[in-house]
């Protein structure tokens, strides 16, 4: 990555890019930094860089010295990014940093003053970001902020991938406690799991305590967070075909499609679902749902696609509910939460935020459940242990979404990261 810093103080930035970790990112030619001093765009014996602002107030920086500046690095290095640190820009996020890793070329404006002049703004700069709701001296030091944590995601930078992993926010969640020796300090003991060299316990107790700091102290993280990382147990998605409602509201068994098998399985796999129940009391049904799996996982369409036929294979076609819940009961040692969505309001039913909290604390493997036709019907909330409120757009209570639709947005609600 190439980064440029235009700025009125060149020397301020000399130690940042030549210390630590950045600074030996530098040497060995991860990050090329190049830094510009203003002044020697500027006009006059003072090299004068800034001026009054119109209509009363502060110094303002001047749009042409910018503009010459940066020209010069369109000439000489191509153009890039143009960013400008200022309290009136978006808060900066982990997203934000995550979207910086990829540009080939950061150019960062750093003000000063009341800022730079609105033209020169309006017509080159691409992103203004801020650092917080406050405001600073000048834009260095938001910009070695912004540079710190962007570089940190360039490949070869920080020298574990793993520590940039379990990063706080990364993930969406914050981090783990960390201690170093002594391992008793003023009579405060390391915990002892840290210490038993048993790396599962220890990562077990590391994902514990980053759910507990999360909860207790940055709860409104958890909307952007995967979570499943920090789950004992694993997460299931069950399409159910029986019983469920008809156009009129009574009781029936709906048809199983291809095309549900097919989407259901693909986002299944991409969010790391261990199993994807295809449940149908029919045999013809079932069979027909097997043979569709077998041309992908087995047949033709193994080696045609065989991506496809990774997805596929976490699919398996079950006759009822009930057998679907004692076969992951089976497998995990306890029964799992079974978690009902629907479209409709009901009387008790949970926001999926309040779910996803629940989650992290209850250690047990979690089933969801979609309906199919007109939805699930009323039995299945009887056996459930929570109902999920249904998904929400923006146009009145408008909500006919397809199955495929409700079940890859509540696994991203629940298991993507953003």
């Amino acid at each position: 990555m190439k980064v440029t810093i235009i700025t009125a103080f060149p020397d301020f930035m000399d130690s940042f890019i030549s210390t630590s970790i950045l600074g030996r990112a530098v040497k060995e030619g991860l990050i090329d930094i190049s830094i510009l001093d203003l002044r020697s765009y500027s006009q006059g014996n003072y090299r004068q860089i800034d001026d009054y602002a119109f209509g009363g107030g502060g110094m303002v920086l001047m749009a042409e010295p910018l503009q010459k500046a940066l020209h010069h690095i369109f000439s000489t290095h191509g153009r890039g990014k143009v960013i400008f640190p200022s309290p009136q820009g978006g808060v900066m996020t982990q997203q934000t940093v995550e979207t910086l890793s990829t540009a080939q070329h950061l150019i960062f404006i750093c003000g000063h003053y009341e800022g730079i002049d609105e033209r020169f703004c309006d017509q080159y700069v691409d992103l203004e970001i801020s650092i917080g709701d406050y405001v600073l001296t000048g834009g260095e030091i938001p910009c070695m902020a912004i540079i710190d944590a962007v570089s940190r995601l360039l490949p070869g930078v920080v020298g574990k991938e793993q520590a940039v992993i379990e990063d706080s926010f990364y993930r969406g969640m914050l981090d783990h406690p960390h201690y170093t020796r002594p391992s008793s300090w003023k009579g405060i003991e390391v915990p002892e799991v840290l210490l038993s060299g048993d790396k599962k316990a220890i990562g077990k107790w590391r994902r514990e305590q980053a759910v507990q700091r999360t909860l207790a102290r940055r709860p409104d993280l958890l909307s952007r967070a995967n979570i499943m990382p920090y789950l004992d147990k694993s997460a299931y998605v069950a399409l159910v075909h029986h019983p469920v409602l008809d156009r009129k509201g009574e009781s029936s068994t709906a048809a199983v499609t291809g095309l549900d098998i097919h989407d259901i399985s693909r986002t299944c796999r991409t969010y790391g679902i261990k199993r994807f129940f295809i449940i149908t009391p029919i045999k013809s049904q079932r069979d027909m749902a097997r043979e569709i799996m077998h041309h992908w996982t087995e047949g033709y369409g193994a080696t045609f696609n065989p991506l496809r036929g990774e997805a596929l294979k976490l699919a398996k076609i079950i006759p009822s509910i009930e057998k679907t819940i004692a076969w992951v009961e089976e497998k995990e040692k306890v029964k799992p939460y079974v978690i009902a969505t629907t479209a409709k309001f009901r009387s008790g039913s949970t926001h999926w935020m309040e779910l996803k909290k629940s989650l992290l604390t209850l250690n047990k493997p979690v089933l969801f459940l979609f309906g199919t036709s007109w939805g699930l019907d009323e039995d299945v909330f009887s056996i459930s242990d929570s109902t999920m409120q249904p998904i929400r757009g923006g146009i009145n209570d408008y909500n006919h979404l397809s199955v495929r639709n409700a079940v890859a947005i509540t696994m991203d609600r629940f298991f993507g990261f953003r």
